[in-house]
């Protein structure tokens, strides 16, 4: 039997290993309180404000929204109410993580021990804050959470926000591995267009925030990681690289 060309999975967080969005919604409303501004977000309403990646640019983008402008221009990221708002829901969404209120996805934990015990490397490519990721991770699997983990790849390092591929490419670049010998996990659109952009093979899972986005790309959609073994995630990398090669 060839040996298999996988030698590590790379996550995204948010939605992909947890279903977090939920917390994200309460934890803007709950900062829109505390800031005095009138400010609810329904889930509608955050179902399209999903398309913007990263709590400051989502936030930026709602204001222009209320003043009818298609896009928020770059500077508005930096405006103090954006950068307040964002601090205190950063606050709020870390007490509701530490409290337990968020729950790693159906079959992620089994997955990543046994992709270890596989000898497989595990990253982490995501575009949110690391006291988010550390807030998540440490409730879910522990203060060592990051052992498990060989790269990790954040909003700090990675400012590029997703669709762009910036945080994928450095993940690669710190693995020394060809994104070829790689398997990605996403749950969302511009999840999916950041890790194929990198040349990454794609697996995604959709929440129900991101359910009928598009998925077209993706190396296989499914509703959870429950039950899927390493081997399946092997034949299903070297099948898809097998059917991408170049005939001589």
């Amino acid at each position: 039997m060839i040996p298999s060309n996988l030698r590590a999975l790379i996550f995204d967080v948010d939605g992909t290993l947890a279903d977090t969005e939920g917390a994200h919604r309460a934890s803007f409303n709950e900062a829109f309180a505390q800031a005095g501004v009138d400010w609810h977000w329904y889930e509608p309403l955050y179902n399209r404000l999903l398309e913007v990646s990263g709590g400051k640019e989502r936030i930026a983008h709602f204001m222009a929204l209320k003043d009818g402008l298609e896009a928020a221009p770059e500077q508005w990221v930096q405006d103090p109410l954006v950068q307040r708002i964002h601090e205190l829901k950063t606050i709020a969404y870390d007490r509701r993580v530490r409290a337990g209120k968020v729950a790693l996805r159906p079959g992620v934990r089994e997955l990543i021990e046994s992709a270890l015990d596989s000898g497989l490397r595990l990253a982490i490519a995501t575009t949110t804050t690391p006291i988010n990721i550390d807030a998540l991770l440490s409730a879910s699997l522990g203060t060592d959470w990051m052992r498990r983990f060989e790269v990790i790849e954040n909003a700090r390092t990675a400012p590029n926000k997703k669709p762009h591929p910036q945080v994928y490419l450095q993940a690669l670049a710190r693995l020394q591995l060809e994104a070829s010998q790689c398997l990605a996990f996403e749950d969302s659109s511009n999840g999916l267009r950041a890790a194929t952009a990198a040349g990454l093979a794609t697996l995604v899972t959709p929440t129900r925030f991101t359910h009928g986005q598009d998925f077209s790309s993706a190396l296989r959609v499914l509703p959870s990681l429950q039950g899927i073994t390493i081997a399946e995630l092997r034949h299903c990398h070297d099948k898809h690289l097998l059917a991408c090669a170049v005939p001589a």
